[in-house]
């Protein structure tokens, strides 16, 4: 349907998610995504398309996240520069796409939406979106307030809708791709796993700090304002944390969550200032690869996998 080689799709992190990372994804048989609020106006999002469009011929696609931000922003406009630009597969995410389906499927554009809740991809699947991605409880950022794990969400997902499912969260090696496939989904999706890439444009010494932590590293924050985030456990997040427990206001936490710390946090290297976000999976990354051999390591290993199912007799 998307026109790739390979089920893997690459997550949209924002900052992060520029014309190199993309394109290498795509070049090795995945896709890549844009992020789009990354770029503060249209024109900016168009300009980063043409330069991934220069680096591969390969599909990628454009995420549009419709989350409530500082800014305002004219959601539209981004959905128009991409169309114009070419791009033909739309991730959206946020909230539902309905406003803004008959502009997407007039310009025969193939819509995924990703969401945390089952009954959200219902609801996608109703407004005509032609393919879900379901986060669960394992996944960085905003994995929803329901703590159910990859391994009871995606079959349920999958029970729940017709149209292809994409699994997110708890997936940075091959097992995790075989297992998501297993499950019924029929692609996954991948955001720690690509940060920790050769591609992926964030100062090494946040690459290497990645490569120190565990599965246990990670907390979440923001439940109080139903905002829940997946972040590295760091003095800087556990303050948050206890400023929600004394029920500090929205206004009294953005100045600490704000996304411009995160982004400084990106180019400086520093992290001890900012909230960082990495899924559980952060322990099973132990080494900072190209994208092409995180891909086709994965596909190779994943043939391993499948041998050794057939050799104990699972497939017949």
């Amino acid at each position: 349907m998307l026109g790739i080689e390979y089920p893997i799709i690459q997550g949209a992190i924002q900052w992060l998610s520029r014309a190199e990372l993309v394109s290498a994804v795509s070049n090795a048989g995945g896709l890549g995504v844009i992020s789009s609020l990354t770029f503060p106006t249209a024109k900016e999002l168009q300009q980063e398309i043409k330069k991934t469009k220069s680096m591969t011929d390969k599909p990628f696609a454009v995420n549009v996240t419709m989350l409530p931000i500082l800014r305002p922003v004219n959601y539209e406009e981004y959905f128009t520069a991409a169309i114009e630009e070419g791009v033909n597969i739309i991730e959206t995410s946020g909230r539902s796409p309905e406003p803004y389906m008959k502009l997407l499927k007039d310009a025969k554009v193939k819509v995924m939406h990703r969401a945390t809740r089952v009954r959200d991809i219902r609801t996608a699947e109703q407004v005509g979106v032609d393919a879900v991605t379901i986060v669960s409880f394992e996944a960085a950022g905003h994995p929803g307030m329901e703590d159910v794990t990859s391994m009871v969400r995606i079959p349920i997902a999958v029970d729940a809708v017709k149209i292809p499912v994409i699994a997110a969260g708890g997936i940075a090696d091959a097992r995790g791709f075989v297992a998501a496939l297993a499950l019924g989904a029929e692609g996954v999706l991948m955001g720690t796993r690509f940060l920790a890439s050769k591609e992926c444009n964030v100062h090494p010494k946040v690459k290497e700090w990645v490569l120190q932590l565990g599965e246990a590293d990670t907390m979440m924050i923001l439940r109080s304002i139903k905002n829940a985030a997946r972040v590295v456990r760091t003095d800087y997040t556990q303050r948050v944390l206890e400023m929600e427990g004394k029920e500090a206001t929205l206004e009294e936490l953005l100045p600490l969550i704000s996304g411009d710390k995160q982004k400084a946090a990106y180019i400086s290297g520093d992290v001890s200032n900012a909230v960082m976000t990495v899924g559980q999976v952060v322990g099973l990354i132990h080494e900072i690869a190209s994208v092409n051999e995180i891909i086709e390591g994965m596909i190779a290993e994943a043939k391993l996998i499948g041998q050794r199912l057939y050799n104990i007799g699972i497939f017949a």
